[in-house]
């Protein structure tokens, strides 16, 4: 049970990600500016949906899972203090600690790794 929940969990705090690349890569043009507005050149649009689509689908699947969880936890916190950070704006807070919780969240999975159902898992030989 506890492979199951694991998976879940994985694709739970995945999923966020990748709905959030397809968002920016269907309205690119409003992501870039919103970007720009915060002082960010807008180019980093493009590595920003690349993390977002390929470091969680690593975590789902449990590859390099560590890595990988561990990039994501740096990606919210930066997010978190560039794009959230006005504590007068209610969603903005919310949104603050949305990323600082995916943050922790991404912190647990580099710390415990993942379970048996991920390509990464260790193999147990039995010696006979």
């Amino acid at each position: 049970m506890a492979n199951v929940f694991d998976l879940i969990g994985r694709i739970f705090i995945s999923a966020l990600f990748l709905i959030s690349a397809f968002n920016k890569i269907f309205n690119l043009d409003g992501s870039i500016g919103w970007m720009e507005s915060f002082g960010v050149p807008g180019f980093l649009i493009f590595p920003a949906i690349a993390i977002e689509i390929i470091l969680p689908v690593l975590v789902i699947v449990g590859y390099q899972a560590r890595i990988a969880a561990g990039i994501l936890a740096i990606f919210c916190l930066a997010t978190a203090f560039i794009f959230h950070f006005d504590f007068s704006d209610q969603a903005q807070f919310i949104s603050f600690l949305k990323n600082i919780g995916l943050a922790g969240g991404f912190l647990f999975i580099v710390a415990n790794g993942t379970k048996e159902w991920a390509v990464d898992r260790e193999k147990k030989y039995v010696r006979l």
